[in-house]
Order: C-alpha cells, then structure tokens, then sequence
C-alpha cells in the first residue's frame, strides 16, 4: 500500500490545529512515542500521548500552526518545517515556536513515532 504521507500530515496537522481529539486519537497507533520538549520530553502510547496534549491544548487553546516546508524522506516518513503562535491561558503570555516535525506512519497509514525538534 503506497501512502499519501501529504494528506496524512495534512488531515493531523489540521485535527491538531483545532484540536479534534477524536481524529487525533484515531490517527496514532497504540504504541506510538512522541518526542517534543513541547510535552516534556517523550511519551509512549496513544492514550499517554493524548493524555499530554489534552493538557497542552487547554493551557493553549488558541495554538494555530502553519507547515513551512515538507521533505519526504522514505514511503514512511515525512519531515516538515513549522511555526506555531499560542497564548498560554495560565499566564496570558504569547508564544511563537519554529521547528522541524518528522512523523513516521506504520504501513496502515497510522502514526508510530513523532519527532518534534524546536529551532
């Protein structure tokens, strides 16, 4: 099965950008990790990944994230440049972030591995 890695990255950017959970959630594979200093360090498995950005998303309701660039580096992984703006509700404080997001998909098309590295 040949993946289109665009529209997947796609579809969960935009779940994550206004955060669906549901489609999140459907979108990980159970033993999926998530690296990113942006949840504290790395998380393994879809509901403790889920778990992490729960609470990221209610701390930054408003976090809106744009892809700056996208290299496709194998039929299953695929990096992109991004930058994402947020409001931290505790604080009122906003945040800009730039980095690099690689996001590996099993061969069903699920996500096993991301890989979140700030600039």
């Amino acid at each position: 099965m040949t993946l289109d890695l665009l529209a997947l990255t796609s579809r969960y950017h935009e779940a994550l950008n206004h955060y669906d959970e549901a489609t999140v959630r459907a979108m990980f594979a159970p033993d999926a990790v998530y690296v990113s200093k942006g949840v504290n360090g790395r998380i393994t498995g879809r509901d403790a990944i889920l778990t992490a950005f729960t609470a990221y998303f209610h701390e930054h309701p408003d976090q809106y994230a744009e892809d700056e660039g996208v290299e496709i580096l194998s039929p299953s992984v695929v990096r992109f440049a991004w930058r994402l703006e947020a409001t931290a509700r505790s604080t009122g404080k906003r945040i800009t972030r730039r980095g690099v997001e690689t996001v590996t998909y099993t061969e069903d098309g699920l996500i096993s591995h991301v890989e979140v590295i700030d600039a």
